[in-house]
């Protein structure tokens, strides 16, 4: 059974930064793709930004671009994501997102499997 668990969400003034974790049981981060969606109240699930299962290439929104990064520790099976430069409109519940596709894609369903979620609040 395949279990991915977010944690490091919280309130951050706006131009700050955090760091989010996922690590995963069940799957293997060096052999699947995996990915960050965020939800915000009254809004649909969004792509924000994903990495291969090589590890090689990483696909993001234009939103985030240049101010999140993706990366994976394969030996502690985890995936981060690294948000710099919040804004209040970043908002949101984040969800780790993971699936055995070899290439990141923006659709919510193209994922088996999804952790719980961490909100994320970005103060002005």
């Amino acid at each position: 059974q395949v279990h991915l668990v977010e944690s490091g969400g919280g309130l951050v003034q706006a131009g700050g930064s955090l760091r989010l974790s996922c690590t995963a049981s069940g799957l293997t981060v060096r052999s699947s793709t995996m990915a960050w969606f965020r939800q915000a109240p009254g809004k649909e699930r969004e792509f924000v930004i994903g990495i291969s299962w090589s590890g090689g290439s990483t696909s993001y929104t234009g939103s985030v671009e240049g101010r999140f990064t993706m990366s994976r520790d394969i030996t502690k099976n985890t995936v981060y994501l690294q948000m710099n430069s919040l804004k209040p409109e970043d908002t949101a519940v984040y969800y780790c997102a993971g699936d055995s596709r070899p290439w990141a894609t923006m659709k919510p369903n193209d994922y088996n499997y999804w952790g719980q979620g961490t909100q994320v609040t970005v103060s002005s």
